[in-house]
Formats: structure tokens, sequence, C-alpha cells
């Protein structure tokens, strides 16, 4: 016999100590193991770096840089919870909506036309052909790296940073594995690991005519 649990005996597990929410984008403190809703920790990291919940100092200086989206934690919420998916998307084109913006969601998707033949081959493993796209500008501002033949890409909404540093290295480190060799900025400022193009596009461009203009430069240590 199967033994059903009431979702508010799970609460306390799969809800944000600083928004009291369910968990949108769970995001995991990697030194203390604390999970929140990823604007609401961004946000929050903005201005302390510490753990809102246990107080722990993250980092000095670059706490960013000690999260990390929290995959099983979002799929557990969205399966435990009832229509917290459809309305979370709901929002976020209500939110684009109020500032005269388009969804990427809803925005028609440009596939390459010109190799049908080897698209077709690989549909089946193109898992996120699906997904929202973003347009990202690479720009080099170091000249200890070289610049990008094509500094204009198209990818995955739910691409992160350190997708975009593999493939930073693969083309001008000549080699994925020194991946952990490069900074990405926007706006002058360090993006974290783990973020996604579109947590970066909404927090960071969101008011910007797209492409989201990115830069790239050999890692700095503080």
């Amino acid at each position: 016999m199967e033994r059903r649990i009431k979702l508010k005996t799970l609460n306390e597990h799969i809800t944000c100590e600083i928004c009291r929410g369910y968990f949108i984008d769970a995001t995991t403190v990697t030194e203390c193991l604390h999970t929140f809703c990823k604007s609401c920790l961004v946000k929050h990291l903005e201005e302390n770096n510490t753990c809102p919940t246990c107080e722990n100092v993250i980092h000095q200086s670059h706490p960013l840089q000690y999260i990390s989206f929290d995959r099983t934690m979002q799929d557990i919420v969205y399966k435990l919870v009832p229509n917290l998916m459809d309305n979370e998307m709901q929002r976020e084109r209500e939110f684009y909506k109020t500032r005269n913006l388009p969804c990427p969601k809803d925005m028609p998707q440009v596939h390459d036309t010109d190799d049908k033949a080897n698209e077709q081959a690989h549909q089946e493993a193109d898992y996120h052909r699906q997904d929202e796209q973003v347009n990202v500008c690479l720009e080099c501002i170091s000249d200890k790296l070289r610049n990008l033949k094509r500094r204009f890409i198209r990818c995955s909404s739910q691409a992160t940073i350190t997708h975009l540093k593999k493939f930073l290295a693969k083309k001008v480190l000549n080699g994925i594995d020194r991946y952990k060799d490069i900074d990405i900025l926007c706006n002058d400022e360090l993006l974290g690991k783990d973020h996604t193009l579109k947590f970066v596009y909404v927090t960071r461009w969101r008011f910007k005519d797209p492409p989201l203009r990115l830069q790239y430069r050999p890692r700095v240590d503080l």
C-alpha cells in the first residue's frame, strides 16, 4: 500500500528562507549546502557575503562563485507542487509584457538550413533545440587572448557560464580542459560559473537590446 504524504509536511524542505515561497531555480551554497531561490540568493549576495541561514561567510570577496544550481532539487519541487512550473512561466511572460519586451519563449527560433542532412542526422541528439534561445556576443577584453572569428553565437538559455568557458577554451586556448583559465563578465561584473544565460539576461541585460554582450579575459586571481 502506498503511503500518502501531505505537501505541507515537506514545505520546510522545499521553500526558500528568504522569500518563503517554493524554490524557483533552486541554488545551493556549496560551503554549507543551504538552498534558496537563485534570484533571492543572488540579490542577498550583492550586499552580503554570508549564508542567509547559518550566516557563515561564503567567500570574502566573490561569494557568487560558490553557489551552484541544484537541478535535482528543482525537479523535485516541480513534481511535488501542482502547476508551479506553468505558473512560473506565466509570470515570466507577464514580466516581459509589462516592460513591452518580447518573451524569449515566444520568439520564433531561427536555425541554419545550409546543412539539412547533417541537422537531421543529429536531431535526436540535440536535446536543447526546443529551449528558448539567447543571442550572445562574446568580446575579448585582453590582448593575452585572441578574438573569436565569429563573436556572435545563439544557444540555449539554459546554458551556463561554464558551458561558455569551455566553448571559449576550445576556441582560443586550444583545449577544453583549460576552461578554468577564463573569466566571463557582463557590464564589467564577473559572472558565476553556474549562472544560466537566462538568469544573466534577466538580471543584467533586461532593459537593453539584444544580443547579450559578454566579455572574456584570462582568469584573474583575487
